[in-house]
C-alpha cells in the first residue's frame, strides 16, 4: 500500500497505482486509494489565502469541525471556518477504548525498562491534543485509574464511574494530572470528570495494595489531618487566568542558578488543585506529596507538525513536572516518556529516544534545515529555537545525550560557511545559538574536546562582534 500511495503522490491514477504496487484490485483498495488521491489533491491547493480574502471582504466562509488531519481527513479542504466541539461528548467511545490500550502500552514500556508496576504516574494533558483526538489522553488517564465516564440518557457526559477491580485485572494506578491553561478553560466538564474519578478511587472500599489512589490519599490524610476530599485531589493547573509554568522563560533567559529554582517555579505555578466542583485551591504541600510517589511521567505527542523540541511548551510542562518530581523524590530521577500517537497504534519512547529521533530527523537533517533557511530570518530563528528547547530538556530532565550538542555545534557553529549563512540571515539568532551551546557546556550537559571548544569560543566571539557591528575592517 505504501508504494501505491507514493505513486498517487507522484501523479499516478488509482488503477495505475494499484498495478504499479502489485496490489490485488478490490473495491476496498480502490475506495481507500480514491480517498487518498482526493486528500492529496486538496492538500496541493492553497485554500487559506482565498478564504482569508473572502473573510476580509465580508463574505461567507464554509464551516467545518476542527481536528487533526491524520485522524480526521474530512477537515479538508483547509481554509474553512473551524468550529469547536461538543463538550458533552468528550471523551468519545473510541477515545475511551483506545485510551485503555495506550495506557497498557505505557505501563508495559515502563516495566520492560526493568521497573516494577508503578504506583503513581504523572500525566500532562493539553486542550488542543484532546480536542484533536476526541479526548484520547483523557481516556488514558481514566484507564490508569480504572475508571470510565458516565453519560446520561441523552448521551451527555455527567460524571465518572469506577471499573470493578475484577474487571480491571490490575491495581488502580494513582495519577497526578497537570492541565494546561487551555484545557482548564475549554474543558471544565472533563476537569471535574477526572477529579471525580480520583475521589471515587480514593474513597472506594478496596484494599490499598490494589488501589494506590486510596493508599496515598489515606497516608496524606493521616499526615496532614485534612479531609479525604482534599487528600484525593489529583488534578493540578494554574490559578484561574494564569497560563504556563514559566520554566520556558527561565531557560530562555539563562538566568536560573540551580535545579531548585526550576522546581520552585513549576510547583508554585502548577499547585492549584481542582475539585469535583471545578473549584481551585492552592495545595503546594499536596502537590509535593503526590509527586514524591511518582514512578514516571509522560505526555502524548498527537501531531506530526510539532515535536518536543519544536516549542518550549513541552519541557515547560512535562520537563518542569519531571524536575519537580525529582526534588520531591529526594533527588532520584523519574523516567520520562513520550507516547507518540502520530501514526498506527502508537509507540512509547523514552524522552532521550524522542529527542535523539527529532535531532536526527529535524535539526541535523539537511532537508529540514535547508528548508528552514529558505525562509531567511525566521528560518534561522526556528533552528535556534530547537537548540534552546533541546537545552530545556537537559535542564529539566537531564536526559539529552551529549552527542546531540556536539553535532549541533559542528553543523551550525563551528562550520565557517554555515555560520556565515546563518549570521547573514539572522545575526541575533546565530549569536544566541552559539551562546546556547556554550551555556550547555558550562552547565555540564556535554564536554567538547579542546579543538571544538576553541572553535566554538572563537565563533561565539565573532558572532557577538558581528551583532554589535564590530568587523575586522573596522577594528583595523
Amino acid at each position: 500500500m505504501r508504494h501505491a500511495v507514493a505513486a498517487i503522490v507522484d501523479g499516478a491514477d488509482v488503477e495505475g497505482a494499484i498495478e504499479g504496487a502489485g496490489l490485488a484490485p478490490s473495491d476496498d483498495v480502490r475506495a481507500t486509494l480514491r480517498k487518498i488521491a482526493e486528500m492529496n489533491r486538496l492538500m496541493a491547493q492553497d485554500h487559506e489565502l482565498p478564504a482569508l480574502l473572502r473573510a476580509l471582504d465580508g463574505r461567507f466562509i464554509p464551516p467545518v469541525a476542527g481536528g487533526d488531519l491524520m485522524r480526521s481527513p474530512e477537515i479538508l479542504p483547509t481554509g474553512r471556518n473551524v468550529h469547536g466541539f461538543d463538550p458533552y461528548r468528550i471523551p468519545s467511545a473510541f477515545a475511551v477504548s483506545d485510551g485503555a490500550r495506550q495506557a497498557d502500552r505505557i505501563l508495559a514500556r515502563h516495566m520492560a525498562d526493568g521497573h516494577a508496576f508503578p504506583e503513581t504516574v504523572a500525566v500532562v494533558l493539553w486542550g488542543t491534543d484532546n480536542l484533536k483526538s476526541e479526548g484520547g489522553p483523557i481516556g488514558q488517564a481514566l484507564a490508569l485509574l480504572g475508571a470510565k465516564p458516565r453519560f446520561d440518557a441523552y448521551g451527555r457526559l455527567c460524571g465518572a464511574a469506577l471499573i470493578p477491580l475484577a474487571e480491571l485485572g490490575r491495581a488502580r494506578v494513582d495519577i497526578v494530572v497537570t492541565l494546561s491553561g487551555i484545557f482548564r478553560d475549554l474543558l471544565p466538564l472533563q476537569t471535574r470528570l477526572i477529579a471525580e474519578a480520583c475521589f471515587l478511587a480514593a474513597t472506594a472500599d478496596e484494599p490499598i495494595e490494589s488501589n494506590f489512589v486510596r493508599k496515598h490519599a489515606l497516608a496524606y490524610q493521616a499526615k496532614s489531618g485534612c479531609a479525604i476530599d482534599t487528600a484525593a485531589l489529583r488534578v493540578f493547573s494554574n490559578a484561574e487566568g494564569a497560563y504556563g509554568a514559566n520554566v520556558g522563560m527561565l531557560i530562555d533567559s539563562g538566568a536560573w542558578s540551580d535545579d531548585d529554582e526550576i522546581s520552585n517555579t513549576y510547583s508554585k505555578r502548577k499547585s492549584f488543585a481542582y475539585s469535583r466542583k471545578g473549584e481551585a485551591t492552592q495545595q503546594l504541600d499536596l502537590l509535593g506529596a503526590v509527586l514524591e510517589t511518582v514512578d514516571f511521567a509522560y505526555q502524548n505527542l498527537d501531531g506530526v507538525e510539532l515535536g518536543v523540541t519544536s516549542i518550549d511548551h513541552y519541557f515547560d510542562s512535562l520537563g518542569g513536572m519531571g524536575r519537580a518530581a525529582k526534588r520531591a523524590r529526594g533527588g532520584r530521577e523519574a523516567p520520562v516518556y513520550i507516547s507518540d500517537q502520530t501514526r498506527g497504534e502508537g509507540r512509547v519512547r523514552s524522552l532521550s529516544e524522542q529527542v535523539a529521533l527529532e535531532t536526527r530527523t529535524r535539526i541535523l537533517n539537511p532537508k529540514w534545515y535547508e528548508g528552514m533557511l529558505k525562509y531567511g530570518y525566521e528560518g534561522v530563528r526556528q533552528i535556534e529555537a530547537h537548540v534552546t528547547n533541546t537545552m530545556g530538556w537537559s535542564a529539566t530532565t537531564g536526559q539529552v545525550e551529549p552527542w546531540i550538542y556536539e553535532q549541533i555545534t559542528r553543523t551550525f557553529v563551528a562550520d565557517p560557511e554555515m555560520r556565515e549563512r546563518l549570521a547573514a540571515l539572522n545575526p541575533a539568532a546565530s549569536a544566541k545559538m552559539a551562546n546556547r551551546v556554550m551555556e550547555a557546556h558550562a552547565r555540564g550537559y556535554w564536554k567538547p574536546d579542546a579543538e571544538l571548544l576553541a572553535a566554538m569560543t572563537q565563533a561565539g566571539d565573532e558572532l557577538e562582534d558581528r551583532l554589535e557591528g564590530v568587523t575586522t575592517e573596522i577594528a583595523a
